[in-house]
C-alpha cells in the first residue's frame, strides 16, 4: 500500500487525554505515527510527529478531520506533506553532547554553532532549566557526526567551548545508549 506521509505538530495547555485524543482521530483516518516527540514544557504540551496516511489523504483533510478534537483538547495543530525523497539519513556516528552550567544567554547557540562547524548533525536536543540559586541549565543532545571526522577530537573542542562559555560540555559515543 502506498502512503503519503505528513508532518503534523500540535501545542496546548498539557492536559489528560491528549496524546489518547489526537492518536484517536488518526487512527480513525487510517494513518499510522511513525517518527514522533512529545514533551511536556513548562505546563505546554507539544509534539510534533510524522504521519503515514492513505494516498488520497491531503494535509488540509488531515487538519479538518483532526480540528474537533483540537478544539476540545485546546490544541493548535498543523500538517503539511513531508517529500519522502528527502528524508535520508546523513550517514555518520552517533554521539551524544551533555551540558550543564549557570543559565545564561548563548549556550544552545555556541554549542550549536560548534557542531554546525564540525558538519555534525543535531538529531535531538532537550533543555531544562533547574532550579537553583543560580539557575543551572541542562542541555541534551544527540548528533551525527560525519563519516571520516575525528570524534574525539570534537569532543575536545566542546569541552574547550563549554570552558569559553562557563559550562560542563562532554561527548560521547551513543552506540550503547538506547533510543
Amino acid at each position: 500500500m502506498t502512503a503519503r506521509h505528513f508532518a503534523l505538530s500540535a501545542i496546548g495547555v498539557d492536559r489528560p487525554g491528549i496524546v489518547a485524543g489526537v492518536t484517536g482521530a488518526l487512527v480513525d483516518l487510517g494513518c499510522n505515527l511513525e517518527d514522533t516527540s512529545m514533551s511536556v514544557l513548562r505546563g505546554r504540551f507539544a509534539v510534533v510527529m510524522i504521519v503515514a496516511g492513505p494516498e488520497s489523504l491531503e494535509a488540509e483533510e488531515l487538519e479538518d478531520a483532526l480540528r474537533p478534537e483540537a478544539e476540545r483538547l485546546g490544541l493548535a495543530v498543523w500538517a503539511h506533506e513531508v517529500d519522502e525523497r528527502s528524508t535520508a539519513a546523513a550517514a555518520g556516528e552517533s554521539w551524544t553532547v551533555s551540558v550543564h552550567g549557570a543559565d545564561h544567554p548563548g549556550i544552545v547557540h555556541g554549542v550549536a554553532g560548534a557542531l554546525a562547524d564540525a558538519g555534525a548533525n543535531i538529531v535531538d536536543l532537550t533543555t531544562r532549566v533547574l532550579p537553583g540559586d543560580p539557575a543551572v541549565y541542562a542541555m541534551l543532545i544527540e548528533v551525527v557526526v560525519p563519516d571520516g571526522s575525528d570524534g574525539p577530537a570534537l569532543a575536545r573542542r566542546l569541552a574547550e567551548r563549554g570552558r569559553e562559555m562557563g559550562v560542563s560540555c562532554t561527548m560521547h559515543s551513543s552506540d550503547t545508549d538506547i533510543l
